[in-house]
């Protein structure tokens, strides 16, 4: 009987401490710094950097999806290097170089599998989440680009060369996927976005005008081709950055979607793919972000205007305030619910937080030039 009292007394002792220690997952997030190879772990309640995790390779266009825990994330750097690293203990778990040079990837619904696209040597490959051995390759003849995972584990992947989208159902046989190869989908698509139903599968363009869309609910899969004529009567401009398709955005009905080439915003009726209004840039938009309640679309811009955002009106379609928050604004992320919003600024080599009623700076935290931030809920939502 001493001896439980003396360690139930150690334990009570020891309780505090620990508990100190104790952290959850859905505060966190990881901002990506680029030229470092290396990854900033930050906590939006206390607006601070926690920690970093380094050795990760070349992150010049990184992106990276979470595990259904939150605990674990998957990194996909332009050097074909796939990282698994724990944002709680914050260390590399396992790292392959998967490819010569890939351009991003997704998590399965289920958090089994990840997939790779890539640019060299093509095609996708597919690992177990837990180890990162090689599950399935699947060669595609092209690079490939706009990887996005569908409901029932499923990837949905464009391909630049060729023009169609490839959709991979691992469901039966992991290894052995079945394959639906749409054609047709248009000149050199260089990115593309799942809407968060798993519904709607949209293909940018860059060899021609226009989009393309892929209805993944319809048996089989509808290929519909839209706005082929937008910008068709005013001159290209250089584009010094492509815009980022999973930086488009569904609100109220009606996507929000940047202008290659041009200095606008084009808003297009979801239902009828027609264009309904455009709005006037302050630049060459990059990403358009709706604030989570759809209320207000964010937009940022390729060079020289990267010093720049502007917050558009959903009902009106209108700039309602531009903001100059530093050199080389290059990503936003959204609390999860919307009150902030998180700006790398590169150029300036830190991380400014905003208010997104007020507008108003609300910290900062110091970074090696930023570029992606990813906060943990995006482990709860198709397409991401």
């Amino acid at each position: 009987m001493m001896f439980k009292a003396t360690l139930a007394a150690l334990l009570l002792i020891a309780s505090p401490a620990l508990a100190d220690e104790l952290r959850g997952t859905g505060d966190l997030g990881l901002i990506v710094e680029r030229e470092a190879g290396s990854l900033l772990v930050v906590d939006r309640s206390e607006r601070a950097a926690i920690g970093r995790i380094e050795g990760l390779g070349d992150l010049s266009h990184a992106s990276l999806v979470y595990s259904p825990d939150e605990r674990f994330a998957y990194v996909f750097g332009r050097d074909g290097g796939l990282t698994k690293v724990d944002i709680l203990t914050r260390q590399v778990v396992r790292r392959v170089v998967q490819a010569g040079n890939s351009i991003g990837g997704a998590i399965s619904d289920d958090g089994r599998l990840v997939a790779v696209a890539n640019y060299e040597p093509g095609g996708v490959k597919v690992f177990d989440a837990e180890t990162l051995e090689l599950v399935a390759d699947v060669p595609m003849g092209s690079k490939t680009v706009g990887i996005a995972d569908a409901p029932g584990s499923r990837f949905v992947v464009a391909t630049w060369d060729t023009g169609e989208v490839w959709i991979l159902d691992h469901s039966t046989d992991a290894a052995q996927p079945a394959v639906t190869k749409l054609e047709g989908i248009g000149a050199n698509p260089y990115d593309a976005l799942l809407t968060g139903d798993g519904r709607h599968y949209i293909v940018g363009l860059f060899g021609e005008k226009g989009l393309t869309q892929v209805d993944l609910w319809q048996d089989p899969p509808k290929v519909t081709r839209f706005l082929p004529d937008y910008g068709k009567d005013q001159p290209d401009l250089p584009v010094y950055k492509m815009p980022h398709l999973q930086g488009w955005t569904l609100a109220d009905g009606v996507f929000a979607l940047p202008a290659v080439g041009l200095h606008q915003l084009l808003w297009v009726d979801a239902d009828g793919l027609a264009e309904i209004a455009r709005t006037d840039l302050a630049g060459q938009p990059v990403f358009a972000l709706a604030r989570p309640d759809k209320r207000e679309v964010w937009v940022n811009f390729a060079p020289p205007d990267n010093d720049k955002l502007q917050v558009v009106d959903v009902l009106s379609h209108e700039v309602i305030d531009t903001l100059a928050p530093g050199k080389g604004v290059l990503h936003m992320e959204f609390a999860p619910r919307g009150r902030e919003v998180w700006l790398s600024v590169r150029d300036e080599n830190r991380v400014e937080i905003r208010d997104t009623r007020t507008r108003e700076v609300l910290g900062e935290i110091e970074a090696r030039a930023p570029s992606g931030i990813f906060f943990t809920d995006r482990a709860h939502r198709t397409g991401l």
